[in-house]
């Protein structure tokens, strides 16, 4: 058996890739399918693309000038608004999730897309449990040093808090 045959466990365990609009997570979804195709294909079982489609921010703060200073005023989105851009995140999502399952369909591999509205670190995590995922896989995170200390990559949160075994795929450079 293979090193991919044995993290995939050999013998047809549930694979989720969970992707975004990065080069890692496509990278990620990659390298499953070139080191984990003939696993998943001999399970049966698809391999389960996930993406978080975020909530959209309930307020957004405009810039006006005033004199030589500037005045900072917070705006309360209306539901409707906030219902647009949700729908509109859901619209993206649901073509990127698309596209990833055509690429698995030409490599061979029968794959299954979940959207989920939230968000990506918990929502991971919690479709990793619900499906009762036994491998998790993400790209690794393109944050710079002081943004990821501050925001946290969804990658390390996965890895501390889901309940299954995570493989964080690094980009080559």
């Amino acid at each position: 058996m293979d090193a991919a045959a044995a993290v995939a466990g050999g013998n047809g365990k549930k694979v989720m890739v969970a992707i975004d609009e990065s080069e890692s997570s496509y990278h990620a979804l990659m390298w499953v399918l070139k080191n984990l195709r003939e696993s998943i294909t001999a399970s049966g079982s698809p391999l389960h693309i996930f993406m978080a489609y975020p909530l959209p921010v309930n307020s957004n703060v405009f810039a006006a000038s005033l004199g030589s200073a500037r005045l900072y005023c917070p705006v309360s989105a209306t539901s409707e608004y906030v219902y647009c851009v949700q729908e509109q995140n859901k619209v993206v999502s649901l073509g990127i999730l698309e596209k990833a399952k055509s690429i698995c369909t030409t490599h061979g591999v029968n794959a299954e897309t979940i959207a989920q509205l939230g968000d990506p670190k918990q929502a991971i995590c919690d479709a990793a449990q619900k499906h009762k995922i036994e491998l998790l896989v993400l790209g690794d995170c393109e944050l710079g040093k002081i943004q990821r200390f501050f925001v946290g990559s969804v990658s390390n949160y996965c890895v501390r808090n889901a309940k299954c075994p995570v493989l964080v795929v690094k980009k080559p450079e």
